[in-house]
């Protein structure tokens, strides 16, 4: 099996699939942070790094069983502007679009902040999917919402979301 992680940063993908007992045999990051990619090497050598996510070519990759990615997230979040898909970072969800039609994924998911129904709808729309909302809380001390977009099958919404 094969995952592609879009917006790697430290490697999470690859924390959870580990912790979940998932095997897989050649996991492809995109990703741009020095500091990130650095602390995914050293944790996860075998990872087959592919760079800034708006240059990847498709036609480079293998058969992709599992899409990841958390797109940024400064143009949705209370915390920053508003901007939306107007904010340049934010934007980039529209890359894992692209990436995901071309590739054609088994499974997919996508994870980014609590937002505006409008956006969430939008994001929605182009994935075909309405999210489950999960807070990090019923699963560790933060409280941290978060909408997760996929087409994993029995994944259902959880029932405490406080």
């Amino acid at each position: 099996m094969n995952i592609l992680s879009l917006f790697d940063g430290m490697s999470c993908g690859q924390i959870a699939l580990n912790r979940a007992g998932i095997k897989y045999d050649a996991y492809y990051a995109s990703e741009i942070d020095d500091k990130a990619i650095k602390v995914a090497k050293h944790n996860y050598p075998n990872t087959i790094h592919i760079g800034d996510v708006t240059k990847v070519n498709t036609s480079t990759l293998p058969k992709i069983d599992i899409l990841i990615g958390g797109s940024p997230c400064q143009g949705f979040s209370i915390a920053g502007k508003l901007l939306n898909f107007e904010d340049e970072r934010s934007k980039l969800f529209f890359e894992y679009v692209r990436l995901k039609n071309e590739l054609k994924p088994t499974y997919f998911l996508l994870e980014n902040v609590k937002m505006k129904q409008e956006w969430q709808d939008i994001i929605s729309n182009y994935l075909g999917v309405n999210p489950i909302r999960i807070n990090a809380s019923v699963l560790s001390a933060c409280k941290r919402d978060r909408l997760y977009w996929t087409n994993i099958p029995n994944i259902t919404q959880p029932t405490n979301l406080n």
